[in-house]
């Protein structure tokens, strides 16, 4: 005991020094690393009294710079949730609060250097009820010919439910149905919206139901009638093209008369002046007007818009036995090509495959910086004319041999 009791200075200075020495090591091999947190930190709200509402916007995420060794560093950027930003209403009531945001952090050690924000400014408001009655309104009128019905609805009043200052403002609820341009019978849930005394719409309040079905018929007047527009063309398109498409607008038209037989009679169709199509190459874009019986007459525009898709006949063409051209030689070099000659099939419209000539084709190897010796390389092929594709060439490699003039040529290779 004496012996410890005299020495024990020295056993407390081994102590330190070894301590010392162990945290320098764990340091060196595991550093701290000071940086922001790269994930987005949602602050999250508890302990909010269900009986009031948040009114005041606050911020999304909270950016975190923290100190943490090396190794806890990578446990942070991997695990989800593992920090946390809470921002605890509990027990608070209605009015403006000034609220820290708490940052919780499941892994240790590590330090909060910075936090941005540190706190957050909320109000709170009772939540308050409010029944209203639902006004209906319709606006608009029906496309010609045609009358609406008496509108039925599914509901009278609703309930909304928000921050007590907005539900203060409300002064009625609307549920509004345009019938500009229809129809056809209107059966579909409208929504609802909740006015303010200058006839402004209120958000941020929950409205229930928050849409009501509305029915209104539609029906045709007596000497009014919708047919289909039956686009009529004369002439042939141009050899090498082909119409894709004819379309017309509108594609039903209404047409009246005061006799109602005459519109009833009508086939269901009505069909245009002639469209001339003779030798079109290009898109057509006209108006046309209609052909209607005597004493039937056309409700609104006097003509129809007609497109007409005119394309090119797309198709392929092979170009035998092609010279080959070799470029890039060595000065001093001849080279020979084998075979001399490639063929090539190409793609393209119709009416330019069919002016394509040898001469609009050019196919060259190129042996820059290649010497004394034989090569398998690919052909290029350029077309000088636009709007041709090549698809392939026959062969896909050709030998070149490379040789000085007045010399032996070698022998071309020969498969078996």
């Amino acid at each position: 005991m004496r012996f410890v009791a005299s020495n024990i200075r020295t056993f407390l200075l081994a102590l330190v020094l070894g301590i010392a020495v162990w945290v320098s090591a764990v340091s060196n091999t595991n550093p701290n690393e000071v940086s922001a947190y790269p994930k987005p930190i949602p602050i999250e709200i508890i302990g909010q009294d269900s009986s009031l509402v948040l009114t005041s916007k606050k911020p999304e995420n909270v950016d975190l710079t923290i100190r943490a060794p090396h190794s806890v560093w990578q446990l942070l950027k991997t695990q989800d949730n593992a920090v946390r930003a809470i921002l605890d209403l509990s027990g608070l009531s209605a009015g403006k609060h000034e609220v820290p945001v708490k940052i919780q952090i499941s892994l240790r050690p590590t330090q909060i250097i910075l936090a941005n924000p540190t706190s957050v400014t909320v109000d709170l408001e009772p939540i308050a009820i409010q029944t209203l009655t639902v006004s209906h309104s319709l606006s608009g009128q029906p496309a010609a010919g045609y009358q609406a019905g008496e509108a039925v609805w599914a509901t009278e009043q609703v309930s909304i439910s928000g921050p007590e200052s907005i539900v203060k403002k409300a002064a009625r609820a609307r549920a509004l149905v345009n019938l500009d341009g229809v129809h056809e019978s209107i059966d579909t849930p409208v929504d609802i919206q909740v006015l303010d005394a200058n006839g402004e719409v209120l958000r941020g309040l929950t409205i229930t139901p928050d849409t009501v079905r509305v029915n209104i018929p539609i029906i045709q007047q007596g000497g009014f009638r919708d047919v289909a527009v039956k686009v009529i063309v004369q002439g042939q398109q141009a050899a090498g093209y082909r119409i894709e498409n004819i379309s017309v607008f509108p594609p039903v038209i209404t047409v009246f008369a005061s006799d109602p037989t005459l519109v009833n009679s009508l086939p269901g169709v009505v069909e245009t002046q002639p469209l001339d199509l003779q030798d079109a190459k290009e898109d057509i874009s006209t108006r046309l007007s209609l052909n209607l019986p005597e004493n039937v007459t056309l409700v609104g525009a006097q003509t129809v818009q007609v497109q007409v898709s005119i394309t090119p006949i797309q198709t392929s063409l092979t170009l035998l036995n092609q010279p080959i051209n070799v470029i890039g030689l060595t000065e001093g070099l001849s080279a020979e090509t084998f075979p001399p000659t490639v063929d090539v099939i190409v793609s393209g419209p119709l009416p330019v495959l069919e002016v394509l000539a040898s001469q609009n084709v050019k196919i060259t190897v190129n042996v820059t910086g290649l010497g004394i010796g034989t090569y398998q390389l690919k052909p290029d092929v350029e077309v000088l004319i636009g709007n041709v594709s090549v698809e392939s060439i026959l062969p896909g490699t050709v030998e070149v041999v490379l040789s000085i003039p007045n010399t032996a040529t070698p022998t071309p290779a020969v498969n078996p």
